[in-house]
């Protein structure tokens, strides 16, 4: 799967997608993902950054409020649209913008920092992502970002449930068998009630296979140090809460990395 036919999946995701998690139906983002990733942060106060892969621009617009300087690019059109109307109404200074991570429409060495929620393991060529974003660090800037957890998202997969219909196991396969591989996953929001779920198509989500070792290896091999790997889990009173949320407990359904471009 090239570029071209990737943007196209997101882009045909982008409207549902935007209704869907604008609504809240997007918990383990909500209430798992976002979280975690802003416990490790950095103070960005007053920093230039750069959001890479930023959809509707939800996790921007955290960053903004943090006292950030923003940029923030995606490949689908329809997100950017989406992120630009938001600023348009409650204005945080975000300049948006149509564009590839693996060809960054920046300057080398323009901003101290740069994060990805969810993102790169969505780009074909995620290698090439983490070089882009190395490039247009300043030294001493960071990049964070976040991906499906490699070693539990494999092309095979299946929650075991007990009784009470609790997970209590993920069965996972095709780890090494399907290495640089891809495949396109459909789902939706399971949290949404069904009759919301009915009014849109599944998304359809494409997927690039790599191993643990592969993303480590990315991101040394482009100069980077990393500073903190971070699996985020949610505590007894999150689930309680989110009930719906009970199976990330049992394995890690994220991978967290800050990594740093030395001076």
């Amino acid at each position: 799967m090239n570029r071209e036919e990737a943007a196209r999946l997101w882009n045909n995701n982008a409207e549902a997608w935007t209704v869907l998690a604008r609504a809240g139906y997007d918990l383990y983002r909500d209430h798992l993902n976002t979280p975690g990733f802003f416990q490790i942060l950095p103070d960005v106060n007053g920093l230039y950054g750069l959001d890479i892969g930023c959809g509707e621009g939800y996790n921007t617009r955290l960053l903004a409020a943090r006292g950030a300087r923003m940029d923030a690019i995606d490949v689908a059109e329809i997100f950017i649209q989406k992120a630009i109307e938001e600023e348009q109404i409650n204005p945080l200074g975000i300049k948006y913008q149509v564009a590839d991570a693996q060809l960054l429409p920046y300057e080398t060495g323009q901003f101290d920092f740069a994060t990805a929620f969810m993102s790169l393991m969505d780009v074909p060529e995620p290698e090439t992502a983490i070089q882009e974003a190395f490039r247009v660090l300043k030294p001493g800037g960071f990049l964070q970002f976040s991906i499906s957890h490699p070693c539990f998202s494999t092309p095979h997969r299946r929650n075991l449930r007990n009784a009470q219909g609790e997970t209590y196991a993920i069965e996972v396969g095709g780890y090494f068998q399907n290495v640089n591989g891809e495949w396109i996953e459909e789902w939706i929001f399971g949290a949404a009630p069904e009759e919301l779920r009915d009014r849109f198509p599944k998304f359809r989500v494409p997927r690039f296979i790599r191993t643990l070792s592969q993303w480590m290896s990315y991101l040394l091999d482009a100069g980077f140090v990393i500073e903190q790997v971070h699996e985020p889990c949610p505590d007894d009173e999150t689930i309680r809460q989110y009930p719906y949320l009970q199976d990330s407990s049992v394995t890690a359904y994220f991978l967290q990395i800050r990594c740093r471009k030395n001076l």
